[in-house]
């Protein structure tokens, strides 16, 4: 009832209200005059200022919000022997029934509590910063006007330029990301006299229930926690380095949108060429081979206003914990730490010489992927003859029996972008290797070699029998005779037998199982013989 809600009375206390009068009616017997509810809106006035009559003043004083009374006025505290012409009758008892809807003075602040804060806050929303929270709106009263869980997106906005209600952008201040506020704003901090469309009426207090999801300012750059640093890191990245690394990528909230475990694979590119996002171009800049770090990538530095699929909403604050695998460059070559050398060494590997050797491999994490020593005898090659990758064959040269040394081969000297089994792509290696013995080698494309002139007459003496031809057996006893009189030496192998047999059938032109003279030729007679088929 407008009409009983603005007459003047006394009372000490002045305080705003909204409320609802369900059934005013007089004690004369006519019929109840109509309630607000049948014009579709509320009440609203100032209590204690004499804006309402006595009655009402005094009825409303310690009613708290949603609260229902059934106040009964009599004609003295109401409108007396006067009345109100073509509604009250003087002398008129009136009833009302009222609903408390809210309650605000012009002295009021916000109220804000805090309903959950993380444990762990670094950095508080400020003005100017970019804010992403999801809200529920309700009036004092409990009835809901808006919500974002309904739009199933956050609202999104900056602090303290205007955007918002005066209200909102003094509560958002000071939130930590994950935290959840119940911020209660009085009409004058919001939409005041006028309201806002048909959901929030003139000059109502508004609840909102707010979960900060993140927020950041469009002058952030990286953020970088060093969760675990190794204590010996000989080189950190720069641009142009390969790096290996794993990752959990989560939204501020906590929210999992990637995770490079979860496929069982690193993650693997060039930093500071532009291959990934801006922020973790910087972000990696300096890291150390098994360090642990976490990068917050602000979104002017990451996917921005539009974001990327349905996991990483636009404007999204994006956290990297990462795991450096390794890194390396294109043009590193292998390292080589020597741990023991032997005093004395005079005698050194060298290209086409057959070593023995025991070896420990493993990826830089210390994952151990091969080792000589799970087999019954060290490992056997040739050095220089493409048996071995690269780096190993690199770090093998120059060693004498009884050195250890570490090498770490990068993986353009190893097994390259596509691995090998049980090597995962682009991986640097770590071997641990140990030299057994040492057999001096032959120059490439030879089986045996003296180390002087051979002897004159070569087929007369290989032909002990004096028969015109030499067999398998002439052949291979005259071989072992001149090995073992120091006069020359095989191709190191670990079966001789097999170098005399291939010695003999490339001497044995047409495969008969005999060497003639005319078919018995030294490899340097061999080799003057194609150069004047050239000429």
């Amino acid at each position: 009832m407008r009409a009983a809600a603005l007459r003047r009375g006394s009372n000490s206390r002045s305080e705003a209200v909204l409320g609802r009068a369900l059934r005013p009616g007089g004690l004369w017997g006519s019929a109840p005059l109509a309630p607000i509810y049948d014009r579709g809106a509320t009440v609203a006035g100032v209590v204690g200022v004499g804006r309402l009559i006595t009655g009402m003043d005094r009825g409303l004083q310690g009613m708290c919000v949603n609260e229902r009374r059934h106040l009964i006025v009599p004609p003295h505290l109401g409108y007396g022997s006067i009345g109100v012409a073509g509604l009250i009758p003087p002398d008129a008892t009136l009833y009302f029934d009222v609903v408390m809807l809210d309650i605000w003075n012009k002295d009021d602040k916000l109220q804000i509590t805090t309903l959950a804060k993380p444990e762990h806050c670094n950095r508080t929303v400020e003005n100017s910063d970019f804010v992403r929270y999801h809200y529920n709106g309700t009036l004092l009263d409990g009835t809901p006007f808006d919500s974002s869980y309904s739009k199933d997106s956050t609202y999104d906005t900056y602090v303290g330029t205007g955007w918002l209600i005066k209200g909102m952008d003094q509560g958002l201040l000071g939130m930590c990301a994950g935290e959840k506020r119940s911020i209660i704003i009085p009409p004058f901090l919001a939409y005041g006299e006028k309201g806002y469309g048909t959901v929030i009426p003139p000059q109502a207090s508004l609840v909102f229930t707010v979960l900060l999801v993140d927020f950041h300012n469009p002058k952030d750059g990286v953020s970088l926690e060093h969760l675990e640093v190794p204590a010996s890191c000989r080189r950190r990245a720069v641009t142009g380095d390969f790096v290996r690394y794993h990752y959990n990528g989560t939204l501020m909230d906590g929210t999992l949108f990637d995770s490079s475990y979860s496929r069982n694979q690193t993650y693997n590119t060039y930093i500071g060429k532009g291959y990934i996002i801006p922020g973790m171009d910087q972000g990696l800049q300096g890291v150390c081979i098994g360090e642990r770090r976490r990068v917050v990538v602000p979104p002017h530095l990451a996917y921005g206003e539009n974001g990327v699929g349905n996991k990483i909403p636009g404007s999204a604050v994006l956290i990297f914990d990462v795991h450096i695998i390794d890194f390396h460059n294109p043009d590193d070559p292998v390292e080589i730490e020597t741990v023991h050398r032997p005093e004395g060494c005079n005698v050194t590997t060298r290209d086409r010489d057959f070593i023995r050797y025991h070896y420990n491999c493993s990826l830089l994490d210390g994952t151990r992927l091969f080792s000589s020593h799970d087999y019954e005898k060290p490992q056997e090659v040739t050095l220089g003859a493409n048996k071995v990758i690269e780096g190993l064959n690199s770090g093998l040269l120059g060693m004498c029996v009884g050195e250890r040394r570490v090498l770490i081969v990068p993986p353009h000297l190893g097994h390259g972008e596509s691995g090998a089994r049980g090597v995962p792509g682009s991986a640097v290696l770590r071997f641990e290797v140990e030299l057994i013995s040492l057999e001096e080698g032959v120059p490439e494309g030879y089986l045996f070699i003296w180390h002087g002139d051979p002897p004159e007459n070569l087929f007369e003496q290989m032909d002990l029998n004096k028969d015109g031809q030499i067999p398998a057996d002439e052949f291979s006893t005259f071989i072992k005779t001149q090995v073992a009189e120091g006069k020359g030496r095989l191709m190191p192998s670990s079966d001789p037998e097999k170098v005399i047999a291939d010695m003999f059938g490339n001497q044995d032109r047409n495969q008969d199982g005999r060497i003639t003279a005319e078919e018995l030729k030294l490899k340097s007679d061999e080799d003057r013989e194609k150069v004047h088929e050239e000429l």
